[in-house]
This record gives structure tokens, sequence and C-alpha cells, in this order.
């Protein structure tokens, strides 16, 4: 099982749909998902309501249970867990890093979200966590995308995968839905899948090496 971490020290940095779109996106390529919700705001807590499929999972908790909620992920034969953290420096956010296997940063191409980008490294290097960024609430193209990954590059690896702004995002969270159910041919859609494809490789690598280094 891999556990799959959603952090970046600013608000309004679309986070909280992108995890609930990759475990959609998960479950649709057939992973069992579960969705840790750490975050105060519910967001993903009222997605999940509004749903008429109880998959993928999702469980509210609190940071000081994060550590028994794995364990027991784990037993009940998940595949994925996507913990989605609050967008601000908290024990919560250190507690989901500690625990994941792989740290996923959104960020927006603006200059506030890449400056908030140093402290959100900061703590998972500390924690010894492989992470990387992923630029979301994108321009369909330009030189912003271009000058965010120049600039995201100094402090990590970026993912090659961007996800544009569309409306598809807002209209199928409001019906509790990932973009691949509600508009599976489309634009939105064809990015979460190709985002999600780019990290299973990546899971993929950390679960192999870590085998490797503990043959």
């Amino acid at each position: 099982m891999a556990v799959l971490t959603f952090v970046t020290q600013k608000g309004g940095s679309g986070k909280t749909t992108l995890a609930l779109n990759l475990a959609v996106a998960a479950l649709e390529a057939g992973r069992r998902s579960l969705i840790l919700d750490l975050d105060p705001q519910a967001s993903a807590e009222s997605w999940y309501q509004d749903r008429d499929r109880e998959e993928p999972r999702l469980v509210r908790l609190a940071a000081a249970e994060l550590g028994r909620a794995v364990e027991l992920a784990a037993r009940q034969g998940f595949d994925v867990v996507f913990v989605d953290t609050p967008g601000r420096d908290e024990p919560a956010v250190a507690a989901a890093i500690r625990a994941a296997d792989f740290c996923l940063v959104p960020c927006r191409p603006t200059p506030p979200d890449m400056k908030a980008q140093p402290a959100t490294v900061a703590t998972i290097r500390r924690l010894n966590k492989p992470f990387a960024f992923v630029l979301v609430q994108t321009p369909p193209r330009g030189f912003r995308i271009r000058e965010a990954q120049q600039g995201l590059a100094v402090l990590g690896p970026v993912v090659p995968v961007t996800v544009v702004a569309r409306h598809a995002f807002q209209d199928a969270q409001g019906l509790g839905l990932g973009v691949v159910e509600y508009e599976p041919d489309g634009k939105a859609a064809a990015e979460i899948r190709q985002l999600w494809q780019w990290i299973a490789r990546r899971l993929e690598r950390i679960a192999h090496d870590a085998q490797t280094h503990l043959a």
C-alpha cells in the first residue's frame, strides 16, 4: 500500500480538488483508494456526502489518529491512501508528511504561491520524504507555466504534467464526482489520468527501491 500526501502551506491551491480527482482516477485504474481528510474545512467530506458511490472511501480524522488509520487501511486491503492536509503550517501537516511514501505539492503559477513553497519544502526535506511539485490552475499555455516550472525546479522535482484551470473541476466537485466521471472524454479528465499515471509509476519505483534496500 502507498500513502500519497498532498501538502502546501498556501490556501486556495486546489489541493483538495487534486486529491479527490486523483483518488477517483486511481479507482478507475483499478486501485482501491481511501481518502483521509485532515483539513478542518472538510471540503473533501462535503464532496463525499454528495456522491452516489461509496468509493473511493473517505474518512475525516485528527492528526493523532492518522497512524492508526494508515495501519487499518493496509490491513483492509487498500492500494493507495490519499491524505488531504490543512493549507497552513500545523502539526497535522507534519504528521501527514511523516506518514507519506510520497508528497505531492500543488502550486499555482502566481508569485504568492511560488513564494510560499520554500517553507513547505523545508518541512518535507526535514522529514526526509520524496516529493514533487505539480502546477495546477494554470492557463492552457504561455510563459507563466514555463517560468513557474523553472522557478520550482530550483527547489525540487516538477511533475511534467500541468493541470489547467477548467470549469469541469468545479462542476464535477459540486456533484460529488471526479472529472473522469463527470466528463470522461474531456481535457480535464485527460490531464488527471496522465498525472495519475505519472504518480503511479513514481510510487512503484519508490516501493521497488525500498524492497531492494531491504534485500
